[in-house]
């Protein structure tokens, strides 16, 4: 098939794809210890400095989702309730939503070692998180400290 032929029938089977793809449902947590520490993940395959978090798996609670989560990407227990923060709708993912809640009780069983998923991850003081902290991040933060109006959009 030549290249004009690819472009032609690939077009449209990517738009059809895309359409067809269901919503996908995420969740990350504000893990804070009790020194008031933010728990951070630095992915393998993405750059920045993340809450722990990803994909609410068929089946699953999206809290139960969120203990998951912080198990697997940081170690750490949720001790304390967990506050709904808020669902945000992911622009660009297209169909993705992700829903974040606060925990002002994270406590971690052992340092988390990296490896292929995550190659760091720790707790920080509000005042000094890494430089490159996600723009949605921060944005998070800055709504659960009230400096900002809480958006419907990631």
């Amino acid at each position: 098939m030549n290249r004009i032929a690819a472009r032609l029938i690939g077009g449209p089977l990517r738009l059809a794809a895309f359409a067809q793809r269901s919503m996908t449902l995420g969740v990350r947590v504000a893990a804070f210890d009790e020194a008031g520490r933010l728990f951070l993940v630095r992915h393998t395959y993405l750059p920045g400095w993340y809450m722990p978090g990803g994909g609410v798996d068929p089946g699953e609670t999206v809290e139960d989702a969120a203990h998951r989560e912080a198990r697997e990407e940081g170690n750490l227990l949720l001790e304390a309730p967990l506050a709904l923060h808020g669902v945000f709708y992911n622009r660009r993912q297209g169909r993705d939503h992700i829903v974040v809640y606060r925990c002002d009780g994270a406590r971690q069983t052992a340092p988390r070692e990296p490896d292929r998923e995550i190659a760091e991850s720790g707790f920080f003081a509000l005042d000094a998180l890494p430089e490159s902290v996600t723009p949605a991040t921060r944005r998070r933060l800055d709504e659960m400290a009230g400096r900002v109006t809480v958006t419907p959009d990631w």
